[in-house]
């Protein structure tokens, strides 16, 4: 038992000491982050004449004055909705995992994680914690103050604490989605020796399909029931219908039941895929 009790020890110190270096390294480069993050919104302006654009020539319903609405969506929600995405992405969003996972299979760098105590999703993940731990703490204060300028725009008001805890649960548990989806596209490498396109397919059909580039209910039938089939709506869409009351009240435990069932199958099948490839791995030279 104290062995066992040493071992454990010993790992979660290993599981530490790198996830306090990676997030070092990550918050060393992060100083003039604050203002590149605040310059990412700007391109909303331009996302809200483009929505003012379509409500203005969408007519309004006899004896509702000006209250207009697109599947349920009015134009101070469509706003909303698409700063609730942007803080879903920026939960969800994996720049270069994929890619970077294939080249160190390609290029052999695999090779020091069968030789060293360390496992290679393990790693990586906790390098993606320090990743998110470095960005927030320096993109937070920009998010507030653009949420803030934009409070207008929620005109629902802040969710009930239930609702609230489920949106922050599932904003959670999409960086773990997304991490191991991309993941185990990366690990495709053992495999393939180039797998950039289907990496740009994947992405643009994330793009697509995750509700960032517009809400998924706005989808006709069969897309919009095919959408509610696959995981890439919890990287985007889900979290923002939540915190917009789109989604019932008595069907948010049920759709954190899914998203959680999704990233159970990822898991499993990242850790399969990385057993199945190591098979097939051949490393050569010093």
């Amino acid at each position: 038992m104290t062995a066992l009790t040493n071992e454990l020890n010993a790992r979660m110190l290993t599981w530490w000491i790198i996830l306090r270096i990676a997030l070092e390294e990550r918050l060393v480069y992060r100083g003039d982050f604050a203002l590149g993050t605040l310059m990412r919104f700007l391109p909303i302006v331009t996302q809200i004449f483009l929505w003012w654009a379509i409500f203005e020539s969408v007519p309004a319903p006899s004896g509702e004055g000006e209250n207009k609405a697109l599947v349920g969506y009015s134009f101070p929600d469509m706003v909303a909705y698409y700063l609730l995405t942007m803080l879903g992405r920026a939960f969800s969003s994996m720049p270069g995992l994929a890619s970077g996972v294939a080249r160190q299979i390609r290029e052999g760098e695999v090779k020091k994680y069968l030789t060293q105590p360390v496992d290679l999703i393990g790693f990586l993940l906790l390098g993606r914690v320090a990743h998110k731990l470095a960005y927030y703490s320096v993109a937070t204060l920009p998010f507030a103050f653009v949420f803030f300028l934009c409070r207008g725009y929620f005109s629902g008001g802040m969710p009930d604490l239930y609702t609230l805890s489920i949106f922050i649960a599932t904003l959670l548990l999409s960086f773990l989605l997304g991490f191991f989806m991309e993941v185990c596209l990366g690990l495709v490498g053992f495999w393939f020796l180039e797998v950039s396109s289907l990496l740009f397919v994947y992405m643009l059909f994330n793009f697509f399909l995750s509700g960032h580039m517009f809400p998924l209910d706005m989808l006709p039938d069969p897309w919009r029931s095919i959408v509610e089939y696959i995981p890439l709506k919890y990287l985007a869409y889900h979290p923002a219908a939540i915190f917009l009351g789109k989604i019932p009240r008595d069907q948010l435990l049920f759709e954190l039941m899914i998203e959680v069932a999704w990233l159970i199958f990822f898991v499993f099948l990242a850790r399969w895929m990385y057993a199945r490839g190591l098979k097939r791995y051949s490393g050569y030279g010093g």
